[in-house]
């Protein structure tokens, strides 16, 4: 009845009635620092500024943080959920597709390198290639986002086993949820399989 804006919501409007109620009502039902993720994700959702790969890394983990927090207080007849699904498939995605980006730029690399005569192994000549420092940390931020995704996600699915494995919790779908988590550990320890395979390279 005192709503800010009425519905039909666009993402946009809803981020706006998230600022404004905050303090009087979202603030109750979440952590109060959370409202940096809504002005993070308003910032770069709803003023038309393009973002590269890694800030939408850094939205959609805020997306899941997010829905994380309101999980804790009621599923929402399954939605939230489903929401929350949809964006760790897109993170995923994203982070395998990042992922192979990089393996091809580092096999692209490694082909150069190859190419060289040890005459051009000088420190002269690699001061005329910037690049190269420039890609080892992007290469290194690449792999810290890797891992604090891979240990979010473990946490995450790690509260929602415990959560099912609670014989007062358990429903009717506890099942498949319990299932998904189960699956997703899976791809969780292939991914940090894959990482240390990686760092030990």
């Amino acid at each position: 009845q005192i709503l800010y804006l009425k519905p039909p919501w666009t993402l946009e409007n809803l981020l706006k009635c998230y600022k404004k109620h905050w303090v009087a009502v979202f603030g109750y039902v979440v952590p109060r620092g959370l409202l940096s993720t809504i002005e993070c994700l308003y910032k770069h959702l709803c003023t038309g500024k393009t973002v590269d790969s890694s800030t939408v890394g850094l939205l959609l983990q805020e997306s899941k943080k997010l829905l994380h927090a309101f999980s804790s207080r009621s599923d929402y007849n399954g939605v939230l959920p489903q929401a929350y699904a949809a964006v760790n498939k897109l993170y995923q995605t994203l982070t395998e597709v990042r992922g192979a980006l990089v393996v091809v730029s580092e096999n692209a690399v490694c082909e150069k390198m190859e190419a060289m005569t040890p005459s051009l192994q000088t420190c002269e000549e690699k001061k005329l290639h910037p690049s190269f420092h420039i890609a080892q940390e992007n290469r290194h931020q690449e792999i810290w986002s890797v891992l604090e995704g891979v240990w979010n996600t473990i946490n995450l699915y790690s509260i929602e086993i415990f959560q099912k494995l609670n014989p007062n919790t358990v429903t009717l779908t506890a099942k498949s949820s319990f299932e998904e988590a189960f699956l997703g550990l899976q791809k969780l320890l292939a991914a940090v399989n894959d990482i240390r395979e990686g760092i030990s390279r």
